[in-house]
């Protein structure tokens, strides 16, 4: 059997925003799919970017392991990893090519990779998987083992789902399957990590340890926004059973004080999740968690349900506080359905965060008040603020792409530049975000405090105010100009 390397190119140091707010977690596709090859009886070893001080540590390990093969598998659970930023690229290229000049072949996956498989390939890539790309890796593998030197045109003949180079050429053949469920149902390798790393960086940070999880690959709904590399539009659950037994054994080998369900939807159905309460009551196995979902998910019931598994927090993608605008991104939700979610949550006990998408295509000052207005009767206890960021594969991008500059991807998640032309600047949607989270902010002072309009609170109040009356008196001076064509000839 193979000696294989799985590692990822998230480097946490790379990226300022999420290195200042200090939450790390341990790569979680990655450690499955380490699990799924050890389970195939391949040697398995692990180098984690996240909180690796840089390269030297990789390659480090790649003198130590001397691995035949290096399989780059980016933690498709991980959203900034789904970003593709520029300096990861850059990483997972530099990572490249020193595992090629120690002598190992050489695959890459992730939602980046299957976007654009070029630079990895001519990085020294020997193959790249399309999508999920597990069905093919393991298609792939018996090959390598059996003729380790043999020829990448050889190791894929007959596969979909995987892109080489051919005289200096990408070339793709379409047909990624995504792998059935049972083969990624068990516990993820776990064991890899250095999981008192991650402790020491979160008691340091925020007094608590918090580990990640995940019910379910994908989602089903078909926002124009959101791009789908990795599992298409399916939406792939595990077993209620199988998810408890993982929380079981990480509290139980780790004891984490809260996990973060990457579940693009976590539970989706009210059956589901009380399957999965009665398994990890069973063990006593409860860990206070935090998940994503959508807000026309959220009936009393499902609501009551989460608040028994244990759900402390839920986020919901509420997008913009306008229909016009919701609609626009078929997102499939209404205003309405925002508000009562919220109140529905915030009865059963659980804290909601709001995910707020600025600019999208066609959004107009009146849709921004909306979105203000929205928090200010929704009062969520906390939100997350981005730009629309159009992404290859995904309708919107297809509807702007023609205005795309030089720059397609942020270097850092903090960049929060817009890509293509909308109504305004870059500047102007970078104060809306500062306001928005002074408001919600300031909503949960008030909210504790339980504060009138007058005295401290009411100062801060009309300060607020004034800030949001000073930036829209002067919106006009934001708006964005037609950018020229690139010269020709």
């Amino acid at each position: 059997m193979l000696s294989i390397l799985v590692c990822h190119s998230y480097f946490l140091r790379l990226d300022q925003k999420q290195l200042e707010r200090g939450k790390p977690y341990p790569p979680l596709a990655t450690l499955q799919v380490a699990a799924m090859l050890r389970n195939a009886g391949h040697q398995v070893s692990l180098f984690d970017a996240m909180l690796a001080e840089g390269l030297d540590d990789y390659n480090r390990i790649l003198r130590a392991t001397e691995p035949q093969l290096v399989l780059f598998y980016e933690d498709t659970f991980n959203f900034l990893s789904k970003m593709c930023l520029g300096s990861m690229r850059q990483a997972a290229c530099d990572m490249i090519a020193s595992a090629r000049r120690a002598g190992a072949r050489v695959i890459a996956a992730g939602p980046d990779v299957s976007d654009a498989p070029g630079p990895y390939l001519q990085a020294g890539a020997d193959l790249a998987l399309i999508g999920e790309g597990l069905a093919a890796l393991l298609d792939l593998l018996p090959r390598l083992d059996s003729r380790p030197d043999a020829h990448s045109d050889d190791l894929k003949a007959g596969l979909a789902g995987i892109a080489s180079l051919s005289q200096d050429k990408v070339v793709s053949v379409n047909g990624a399957r995504v792998l059935p469920d049972p083969q990624l149902d068990g516990i993820a390798a776990w064991d890899l990590v250095d999981m008192e790393r991650y402790r020491a960086t979160w008691l340091t940070a925020h007094g608590y340890f918090s580990l990640n999880m995940a019910g379910s690959r994908g989602c089903s709904f078909r926002c124009a926004w959101c791009a789908k590399p990795t599992w298409g539009n399916h939406y792939l659950q595990r077993t209620p059973q199988a998810v408890a037994s993982e929380m079981i054994h990480l509290k139980r080998s780790f004891n984490p004080d809260h996990i973060w369900f990457a579940d693009d939807i976590f539970g989706f159905r009210t059956e589901w999740v009380s399957a999965f309460t009665a398994a990890v009551e069973a063990a006593d196995g409860g860990v206070p968690f935090t998940i994503q979902t959508r807000a026309d998910l959220i009936s009393e019931r499902m609501a009551r349900e989460l608040k028994n598994a244990g759900c402390a927090e839920a986020w919901l993608g509420a997008e913009s506080g306008s229909q016009r605008v919701l609609d626009a991104m078929n997102k499939g939700t209404t205003v309405g359905e925002l508000h009562t979610a919220r109140a529905r949550l915030k009865s059963a006990g659980i804290r909601v965060g709001f995910f707020i998408q600025l600019g999208y295509l066609n959004e107009q000052l009146a849709d921004i008040v909306a979105t203000r207005d929205l928090l200010a009767a929704a009062r969520p206890d906390e939100i997350g603020v981005s730009v629309s960021y159009p992404l290859p594969g995904t309708k919107f991008y297809e509807l702007v792409k023609a205005q795309l500059g030089r720059k397609t991807h942020w270097h850092e998640s903090s960049d929060l530049e817009m890509m293509f032309h909308g109504t305004y600047t870059s500047d102007f949607y970078r104060e809306v975000r500062n306001l928005l989270h002074d408001q919600v902010s300031l909503q949960a002072v008030n909210a504790a405090a339980g504060a009138a309009s007058d005295g401290d609170h009411g100062r801060a109040e009309r300060t607020l105010d004034q800030r949001w009356h000073d930036l829209l008196d002067r919106e006009v001076e934001y708006r964005s100009r037609p950018r020229r064509p690139a010269a020709t000839g």
